[in-house]
């Protein structure tokens, strides 16, 4: 317990204080089961896109390595050296409980969304096709994923500093003023006792000398 002056101004200020971090506990607590639940929603749809994208890429990898037995790495490699299009990726912020968390978009230039093939069909295989044509499928939820994940990762530290505050408040600071309060209230009342002690000596002294009265 740290060190108070026993008196009715210093305890008025703790009472106050105490409302206050009670107030503001609450507050924090609310706020962490809040980034819980939120937080939980993001770590199933991370499970949902995670498998999702596993998959994707390798159906796509499997198509890849079909096209590779079936075409020389020089053709594979001039098929997919000049693509068509070029991808940019934009970030913007949104705010989830006062923390600010990435969204991406991104956007194709050089040409149609829908010119994922950098090549002729002459002499090209189906395969590479079908390989071009699955990553081009994923890629959305790769980028969701990634947003995603960096989302979790910011919620999880504002849950950890939420919940230290919470943990300080309600272990530390609330007990520690509760328990000066209860110290200050307690010698309040024996000061008030002892006043009460010495006005009835007092008291009995003066009717003493009055009445020459004795008790």
């Amino acid at each position: 317990m740290a060190a108070v002056t026993p008196t009715r101004m210093v305890l008025n200020q703790l009472k106050g204080r105490l409302k206050t971090a009670q107030r503001g506990h609450k507050l924090l607590k609310d706020k962490r089961d809040e980034l819980m639940r939120r937080f939980l929603e993001i770590v199933k749809r991370n499970r949902e896109l995670r498998a999702s994208v596993e998959a994707g890429v390798t159906e796509a990898y499997s198509a890849l390595s079909r096209a590779s037995a079936v075409m020389s790495t020089e053709m594979l490699e001039q098929a997919l050296f000049f693509p068509r299009t070029s991808v940019e990726l934009e970030v913007a912020y949104k705010s989830v409980m006062s923390v600010p968390v990435p969204e991406y978009s991104f956007s194709t230039t050089g040409g149609s969304a829908t010119e994922i093939y950098p090549y002729g069909f002459a002499q090209t295989s189906g395969e590479l096709d079908e390989a071009l044509y699955k990553l081009a499928l994923v890629f959305s939820d790769m980028l969701e994923l990634a947003q995603v994940e960096k989302t979790m990762q910011l919620l999880a530290e504002e849950i950890e500093k939420t919940r230290r505050r919470v943990n300080a408040l309600e272990y530390v600071m609330i007990p520690e003023m509760e328990q000066n309060i209860k110290y200050i209230t307690m010698k309040l009342d024996e000061n008030d006792l002892s006043t009460k002690i010495r006005l009835m000596k007092v008291k009995d002294m003066v009717l003493k000398q009055a009445h020459d009265f004795k008790t």
